[in-house]
C-alpha cells in the first residue's frame, strides 16, 4: 500500500495535478461539497427536517449579513423556517447519492456492454450498437423522464415515496450507459487484436477472462474520464427531476427540490432560498466538470 501511494505521488499524474492551479482550487471546491455533504448530520448548523425544531415564526429570515437577518441562520431561511445552510448541506447528500449511484450503474452496464459487443463482434455487436444509437438519438433527460413515469404508472401510489430514490438512480443511469459502451467498445476493438489477447487465447483462457482479467484493466483509462465527466451531468439530471416535481420525495429534498421551493418566492423578494442552493449546485458541477477535463487531459499520452 505504502509503495503504491509513493508511486502514485511520483507519477505523472500528480505531477499534472499540482502544476494545475484551477485542478487544484476544484479538488479543494469538490472535496468541501463532498465532505459538507457525507457529514451533514455532525456538522450542520440545524437538523432542517426534524419538524419538532422548525418554527415559522423563523420563516423567511434573510442572510446573517442582510439587516434583519440573525447570526443563528447564516444563509436565512426558508418559507418553512428551516436553516437555509443546514438544508443545502441535507440537500447535497441527496444529489451526490444520486449521481454517484446512477454514474455506477451507467458504469457497470455500459462497461459490460461494451466489452461484450467489442470483443465478440458480428451480430452481437451489431445488435448492443443499433440499440445504443436508438438510445443516443433522445436527450438523456427525456429517457429519464419516460422511465420514471412509467415506473410511477406501475407502481401503486402508496410506496411511491419509498422507491423514489432507486426510480431516480434506474432512470439516470439507464439513460447514460450508451456513452460509456461506446467508449470501451472503441477500446476493445482496438485491444482484442493485440499480441497478449492473442496468446490468451491460443492457450485456451475462457473468453469472460479475457475479458475481464486481460481487456478491461486496458480499457479503465477513458472510462475513468467519462465517469468523472457523467457525474456532473447525473448530478444535474437529479437536480432537473426534483425541479420539475419528477425526482427525490419533499421528504428527501435535494438541491433541485430546494431550488423549486425557492423559485416560487424569487420575485417576492426571498431570493436567498433559490440562490444559495443554485449556487452549491455550479460549484459542485463545476468542479466536478473541470476535474474532468484535467484527468482526461493527464491520462492522455499525447499530450504529455
Amino acid at each position: 500500500m505504502a509503495a503504491a501511494i509513493a508511486r502514485f505521488f511520483d507519477s505523472d499524474v500528480w505531477w499534472s495535478f499540482k502544476r494545475s492551479p484551477v485542478t487544484v482550487a476544484s479538488a479543494i471546491v469538490a472535496a468541501i461539497c463532498i465532505i459538507g455533504a457525507a457529514l451533514a448530520p455532525f456538522i450542520a448548523p440545524h437538523n432542517p427536517f426534524d419538524l419538532a425544531s422548525l418554527n415559522l415564526i423563523d420563516a423567511f429570515k434573510p442572510p446573517s449579513w442582510a439587516e434583519e437577518g440573525t447570526a443563528e441562520y447564516l444563509l436565512g431561511t426558508d418559507d418553512q423556517g428551516r436553516d437555509m445552510l443546514s438544508a443545502i448541506m441535507y440537500g447535497a447528500r441527496v444529489s451526490l447519492l444520486v449521481g454517484l449511484s446512477a454514474t455506477l450503474f451507467a458504469t457497470l452496464l455500459g462497461v459490460s456492454v461494451g466489452l461484450l459487443a467489442g470483443y465478440v463482434g458480428g451480430a452481437v455487436d451489431g445488435l448492443l450498437m443499433r440499440i445504443c444509437d436508438v438510445q443516443l438519438t433522445f436527450p438523456s433527460i427525456l429517457v429519464a423522464l419516460l422511465v420514471d413515469g412509467v415506473v410511477r404508472a406501475v407502481v401503486p401510489r402508496e410506496v411511491h415515496d419509498q422507491i423514489a430514490l432507486f426510480v431516480v438512480i434506474f432512470a439516470i443511469g439507464i439513460s447514460e450507459w450508451p456513452k460509456f459502451a461506446r467508449t470501451v467498445r472503441g477500446s476493445t476493438l482496438v485491444e482484442r487484436n493485440k499480441e497478449y489477447v492473442q496468446a490468451a487465447r491460443v492457450i485456451g483462457v475462457p473468453k469472460l477472462r479475457i475479458m475481464a482479467s486481460h481487456v478491461l484493466p486496458n480499457v479503465v483509462g477513458p472510462v475513468l474520464v467519462v465517469a468523472t465527466l457523467n457525474l456532473g451531468l447525473a448530478i444535474l439530471a437529479e437536480a432537473t427531476l426534483s425541479f420539475l416535481g419528477v425526482g427525490v420525495p419533499p421528504t428527501q429534498p435535494s438541491l433541485g427540490t430546494l431550488i423549486r421551493i425557492g423559485n416560487d418566492f424569487l420575485f417576492s423578494g426571498e431570493w436567498w432560498i433559490t440562490i444559495f442552493p443554485g449556487l452549491a449546485l455550479v460549484a459542485m458541477v463545476l468542479s466536478v466538470n473541470l476535474l474532468g477535463d484535467w484527468l482526461r487531459d493527464a491520462l492522455n499520452p499525447k499530450l504529455r
